[in-house]
């Protein structure tokens, strides 16, 4: 078999494409002319032998195949970028924008980011924490230069990096459910994944459910649970002493697992949002591993 080298270059303008919806807005992105970009992605076309943009009205948006060589495209990118900025004397950008879930570890997430950024004098960290289907539509608007979130397989279009996390029904050890009552719910507010991973499986089990106590942070969660208030979904990382697991046989099902992620725009990344990242997987491989 002949190896292929695929171009950097050619790599990059698909993916501004994919990320600003066009060929005249790339061109101004990358500093090209328009009729060279439609050349780069043509010639990427044949190298492949596929199809890999097509029009949905006026943006051009990746093919099924154009989806699938994206997600290596990304990865080569940002090594490439890495590697360069290790070698670079620029300084670094003055601030970064970074979103964090409060559907997950956020108080581990900020130390990590704080370390990264003692590690980088001169980067004007601002940290917003919010559901992470929040923090996804945020992203697409241009609103955070990287977010951490939770994410179903509709919402990947900025991924870079991904883990599984097996969230467990918890409660507290000397909780006990009262027979023929409504299981007590301790959840994040609505749109939460663990929420609504609770919910539907009691639903589908046909067991009849309440929302008992709500808040944004996962420490609020925990306290309920170790005052007995109800159960709640955490992981295996986040149980505290005086937490107990629920099993099947007292009639709480497996909970589908959790994807969780790092994204970003890279058409826009600067040199401390690439670093970051890699800071970022290097802790959350860590963190997300069962």
């Amino acid at each position: 078999m002949t190896n292929r080298n695929l171009p950097i270059d050619l790599l990059r303008t698909l993916i501004t494409i994919s990320e600003v919806g066009g060929h005249t807005r790339a061109a101004q992105l990358l500093g090209r002319t328009q009729p060279a970009i439609s050349l780069q992605i043509k010639r990427l076309d044949q190298l492949l032998g596929v199809k890999l943009l097509t029009q949905s009205g006026q943006k051009s948006v990746l093919s099924d195949d154009g989806q699938r060589l994206a997600v290596y495209a990304r990865q080569i990118l940002r090594l490439n970028d890495e590697a360069v900025a290790q070698f670079s004397s620029e300084p670094f950008d003055t601030s970064l924008r970074v979103g964090l879930p409060t559907d997950f570890s956020t108080a581990y997430l900020q130390d990590a980011i704080l370390q990264f950024g003692r590690k980088t004098q001169g980067t004007q960290l601002k940290i917003h924490c919010g559901l992470s289907s929040n923090l996804l539509d945020e992203l697409h608007r241009g609103e955070h230069d990287v977010i951490v979130a939770l994410y179903s397989d509709e919402d990947n279009q900025y991924l870079s990096h991904h883990w599984i996390q097996q969230p467990l029904w918890v409660c507290a050890e000397k909780f006990k459910l009262a027979k023929d009552q409504p299981v007590p719910i301790i959840a994040h507010y609505e749109g939460c994944a663990y929420r609504d991973r609770m919910t539907s499986v009691l639903t589908r089990e046909r067991h009849q459910w309440n929302i008992v106590f709500s808040a944004p942070g996962i420490a609020e969660l925990q306290r309920a649970v170790l005052s007995s208030f109800g159960v709640t979904s955490l992981t295996e990382k986040t149980l505290l002493k005086g937490m107990r697991v629920l099993q099947e046989s007292e009639g709480f099902p497996a909970l589908p697992a959790i994807h969780v992620g790092i994204f970003y725009r890279h058409s826009q990344a600067s040199q401390a949002g690439l670093l970051l990242i890699e800071h970022l997987n290097h802790l959350l491989s860590g963190l997300t591993a069962e």
